[in-house]
């Protein structure tokens, strides 16, 4: 028996219910599970992120799996906001932004016709001009070091 089954087992014997008992197969696979969610290796394997990365995202209450002593799994639905922070940092929001993205989706607020959906996380047009304003910023930046960096780099080969 696996780690996972183990832990997901003797949650199921104690009888913790802390996962829905209808979410028994995992979105994207074809296998069964007896209780529902993912563990945190599963979890990080599948979006390409370390262990630490979403212990601190939980830290910071931006995900909250079910606990089973020292065994965290997450249902589908905090894999789907892994997903949405993941987006957001893509984008270039920090992570206090995207809390406050999350926080408005939670409240499955109506949209008032004035944003869209970018990746799944429903933006202002305001937001989506003051973070492509910050982008471009950026992009300015890092092109100045590449020129920079660059031309070094031809002083010093050309010597």
């Amino acid at each position: 028996m696996t780690r996972r089954s183990s832990a997901l087992a003797t949650a199921v014997d104690r009888g913790d219910r802390h996962l829905s008992p209808d979410a028994t197969r995992h979105p994207d696979s074809d296998h069964e599970d007896p209780v529902g969610g993912f563990t945190i290796g599963e979890l990080a394997r599948d979006h390409g992120v370390t262990l630490r990365a979403l212990r601190f995202y939980e830290s910071r209450g931006l995900l909250a799996p079910a606990r089973f002593g020292a065994t965290r799994i997450y249902p589908a639905r905090e894999k789907a906001r892994l997903a949405l922070i993941l987006k957001g940092k893509q984008l270039g929001f920090t992570l206090v932004e995207i809390r406050a993205m999350l926080a408005i989706e939670d409240k499955h607020l109506p949209d008032e016709g004035n944003s869209a959906l970018v990746g799944g996380l429903n933006l202002s047009r305001d937001q989506i001009v003051e973070q492509l304003e910050i982008l471009r910023n950026r992009l300015n930046e890092i092109e100045g070091a590449l020129i920079e960096l660059e031309s070094t780099l031809g002083a010093l080969e050309a010597a």
